[in-house]
């Protein structure tokens, strides 16, 4: 079997590592359309949880990508200029700069003896001559694009702006943290992926954004104002712009998940919200789900397409669904941001996507959940051993 993969994004490079090390005679070549050495973005961030789950499918690329992470068992959010600290269950979140993520996943797919070519920007798909073509190029897939109607592609804006920045300072904990100022509605979320640096998405509804006159700034004016209102975290440091873009997050689902002998996966598939810090395991357990079909199916790519559709499909509808609603709930952030105590617009975030319930709070934050109740949140102390 020869397969082409358009795109050398974790997704990619973690697929053809999977059917490398099941299925050694498969001939694989990766298309990366940046150069070898880019360095867009900044931090990755794995929750433990995630780590379990990919490390069942490939344990030699996993533990190194977790020997080279930075974990954190604590987080912070902070509203009405209240922090409240919570421990998470386990060891937390890993986060690890982009670049030695990529290093890491591209150094064991080309010991396998998977092909990548980077600087390559495939025009004409069905000139690859491949019997399998995966689009894992992102939310701009150009696989996709390419074939819109017959995978029924639909696509959205929503309303908020965001941008991703670095900045020269290793946060103690990843945070976020909601800030009225003059009238705007701000948000920021930092999380430390090295002994130097941590990734800061900086974050504002679409009536802020009016009302700032953000349209008309230049970047260089967007960045100079999330640096005033941040000052207290930032504590004298400037955010490093590096690809910086300002946008509106895109909703992106398709009807259809493969068509002929082409297939998408991660975000050229479905969008998952920054917000649910998942993206990237989401993508590479499409990778995990999509080579145990092709190992299953190896001379029927129909059957193989098929079977992925079938086993992931339920599964990453219960994702998609926790990242529809945790985007839906910050696009309402004005009104949650009115509430009158942090700790009941902590508990409103906890509770955000549906899949956390009371007594799933109480036995993974029962430290937090006793700071909720005595912070007064309604309902909250009869659920108090």
């Amino acid at each position: 079997m020869k397969i082409a993969i358009i795109g050398g994004g974790p997704s990619g490079l973690f697929l053809s590592i999977l059917l490398k090390e099941r299925m050694a005679g498969v001939e694989i070549d990766v298309y990366e359309q940046n150069p070898e050495d880019a360095t867009f973005g900044f931090g990755v961030v794995l929750a433990d949880t995630g780590l379990s789950n990919l490390r069942a499918a490939s344990p030699v690329v996993v533990d190194e990508l977790a020997q080279a992470m930075r974990f954190s068992d604590r987080h912070s959010i902070v509203c009405h200029e209240h922090p409240i600290t919570m421990k998470r269950p386990g060891a937390g979140g890993g986060a690890i700069p982009r670049i030695r993520l990529l290093a890491i996943l591209q150094a064991r797919a080309r010991a396998l003896g998977v092909r990548i070519a980077f600087q390559q920007r495939i025009e004409d798909f069905d000139a690859l001559q491949a019997d399998l073509v995966v689009g894992a190029d992102g939310v701009n897939s150009r696989l996709r694009a390419a074939h819109e109607d017959a995978f029924g592609t639909t696509r959205r804006h929503l309303s908020n702006h965001f941008a991703w920045y670095g900045v020269e300072k290793p946060f103690a904990n990843p945070a976020l943290v909601f800030r009225k100022h003059d009238g705007g509605y701000f948000v920021a979320h930092y999380y430390p992926y090295s002994d130097t640096m941590s990734t800061f998405v900086a974050e504002c509804d679409h009536q802020t954004w009016l009302d700032f006159g953000m349209e008309a700034m230049t970047d260089a004016a967007r960045q100079a104002l999330f640096e005033t209102v941040f000052a207290p975290e930032l504590g004298g440091y400037r955010l490093v712009s590096n690809n910086s873009a300002w946008r509106q997050f895109p909703v992106i689902v398709n009807q259809t998940w493969h068509a002929g002998n082409k297939v998408l996966i991660g975000d050229a598939l479905t969008s998952a919200h920054f917000s649910i810090g998942s993206g990237t395991r989401i993508a590479m357990e499409d990778a995990m789900a999509l080579a145990d079909a092709i190992v299953a199916h190896p001379h029927d790519v129909p059957a193989a397409l098929q079977q992925y559709d079938d086993v992931r499909r339920p599964q990453k509808a219960k994702l998609i669904s926790a990242s529809e609603a945790s985007y839906n709930w910050y696009e309402r952030i004005r009104e949650w941001m009115e509430l009158p105590t942090p700790h009941e617009f902590v508990y409103r975030f906890m509770t955000r996507t549906g899949r956390v319930d009371l007594q799933r709070l109480q036995a993974q934050f029962p430290n937090l959940m006793a700071e909720l109740a005595a912070g007064g949140v309604a309902g909250l102390a009869a659920e108090q051993p």
